[in-house]
């Protein structure tokens, strides 16, 4: 059946592919290093509000009025029906309120030092502000906090500091501020519904957890294959791999996409596909080298290549075309998790055939590599 097809050489430009995946890969890991990767509310912290429109919401005018806030990264994205709004920004809203209050504050030639926690005796308090050049009296004469805004409020002296303690925190309050801004802008009424804020110390420890995740996939794939093959076919896997996670991620360094945690279930999804389609052609490679024992092992590595061609194609063909439907379609939030898998497939499908087999004739293989072990004692049975 082999020699019915049209062999392609795939081995004769393994120099020229060789070259361009480590141009490609090169180029990623500069990007990466000098540009960095763009983190995502999920890993940076930031936060994330719940809107109720009373219509439907026009996101246009949403979006202009977040970025006239100067809102950090801002996203705003309909989700359930086309009056319910997600808007997602990097921003602190307790970092926003205090530059507020500052803002206020200078205004009036007083200085904000430092907001701290209210203590026991202030229980159920939201902030307490600590405020130099301005005394109780001239606050209150200037209405910088009003208890309409601001809630019930209290005063104290500490060193010679005004100390003001809130009952609504500076977030809760500049919150507030951003929805009557919409509202104003929409013409419409909003009802917030929640406001959830992750922090720093969670980004962290998630980005951690993603790393590891990504090694042991590493790990696992790497010994799958050297117990289901061999060691020279692992080594090729997981330079493929590795190859495929640079590479895409070097895309969304050069280009500072947002990563988050669609990206991160991208990118193992993509390393589950990737060593799914390299699976297929290393099994078609160890079946040829067991029947076309008189070949060279190029030649070999080519007919099981070309034998795969087919299947491979079809299959990173309908996973595109999906991947570009959901691009299209899926939103905003879904965004970062379909140019990830569309970037992966094309450079999996890509490093299948030109990275993995690559390595493995790189490294010797040959049929001695692949053939079944002679079972122990198999030559005193056949003794008379």
């Amino acid at each position: 059946m082999a020699q019915e097809l049209k062999i392609i050489d795939f081995m004769g430009v393994r120099k020229l592919t060789s070259g361009i995946s480590i141009f490609l890969v090169v180029a990623s890991l500069l990007s990466i290093f000098f540009n960095g990767i763009k983190g995502g509310l999920d890993f940076t912290g930031g936060t994330q509000l719940e809107v109720l429109f009373d219509k439907p919401a026009d996101l246009d005018k949403v979006r202009h009025l977040l970025e006239e806030k100067k809102i950090t990264s801002p996203i705003a994205v309909l989700f359930g029906s086309d009056k319910e709004v997600m808007i997602r920004t990097q921003d602190e809203m307790k970092v926003k309120g205090r530059h507020a209050a500052e803002a206020s504050l200078s205004a009036a030639g007083g200085l904000l030092e430092a907001v701290e926690r209210p203590t026991r005796e202030y229980e159920g308090f939201g902030d307490v502000l600590v405020i130099a050049n301005l005394t109780r009296d001239a606050i209150e004469q200037k209405g910088l906090f009003p208890t309409a805004e601001y809630g019930r409020i209290e005063f104290a002296v500490r060193e010679g500091k005004t100390l003001v303690v809130l009952e609504k925190s500076l977030d809760s309050v500049y919150v507030k501020h951003l929805i009557e801004d919409l509202e104003q802008a929409t013409g419409a009424k909003i009802q917030l519904r929640s406001a959830e804020f992750v922090g720093p110390q969670i980004g962290d420890e998630l980005r951690d957890q993603g790393g590891l995740g990504l090694l042991t996939a590493f790990a696992l794939v790497f010994l799958y294959v050297a117990v289901q093959f061999q060691w020279k076919f692992s080594v090729g896997a997981i330079v493929a791999l590795i190859h495929d996670v640079t590479i895409t991620l070097g895309f969304f360094s050069f280009f500072q996409w947002d990563f988050d945690l669609t990206v991160l279930a991208a990118i193992l999804a993509l390393i589950g596909y990737s060593i799914n389609d390299t699976i297929v052609i290393y099994d078609r490679i160890r079946e040829n080298f067991r029947v076309l024992r008189k070949m060279d092992p190029l030649e070999v590595i080519n007919i099981s290549i070309t034998q795969t061609l087919g299947r491979s194609v079809m299959t990173s063909m309908t996973v595109f075309i999906v991947l570009v439907c959901l691009f299209v379609f899926g939103g905003e939030l879904l965004r970062g998790f379909s140019t990830a898998l569309i970037v992966g497939v094309i450079v999996g499908t890509y490093s299948s055939i030109y990275i993995a087999a690559n390595i493995t004739v790189a490294l010797g293989i040959g049929k001695e590599d692949l053939m079944p072990k002679a079972k122990e004692g198999s030559e005193v049975d056949e003794m008379p």
